[in-house]
């Protein structure tokens, strides 16, 4: 299936040094707490040893519940902040920080697929080339 370029989003889980653990790309009329659930999925399945996932206030409610009941997972959302104030969110940036190395990659700096599978195998291979890199 097609999906136009401009419609989709994406569901990252990172460890704590930055290494992807799990992507999911969708389209954007799906909700990210349903698509968010599907990524702790594919996580939790390749790495069983997983205990604990952080996350934005997107996903309060659903989300939580559902990866307490079929994960068992410890889900900690960062807090809201106050309207006229800056801060670094306690581990937010761990992610941000990923997606910002992903934008080194040309292929990735536009959104040049066509499908959703090749938009996420080009995000593993621009994550694999910057581990190679810092090796």
């Amino acid at each position: 299936m097609i999906f136009h370029r401009y419609l989709r989003c994406t569901a990252f889980i990172v460890d704590d040094i930055g290494c992807l653990l799990s992507v999911v790309i969708h389209k954007a009329n799906l909700h990210d707490t349903k698509m968010g659930y599907w990524a702790t999925g594919l996580a939790t399945f390749t790495y069983p040893t997983l205990k604990k996932i952080c996350g934005d206030g997107g996903y309060r409610g659903s989300f939580v519940y559902e990866a307490h009941k079929y994960f068992d997972l410890e889900v900690e959302i960062s807090k809201k902040l106050k309207a006229h104030s800056w801060q670094v969110l306690p581990k937010r940036w761990k992610v941000e920080r990923t997606f910002a190395w992903l934008n080194h990659s040309r292929r990735l700096l536009k959104d040049y697929e066509l499908f959703t599978s090749s938009a996420e195998t080009m995000i593993k291979i621009s994550h694999i080339h910057t581990l190679l890199k810092r090796l």
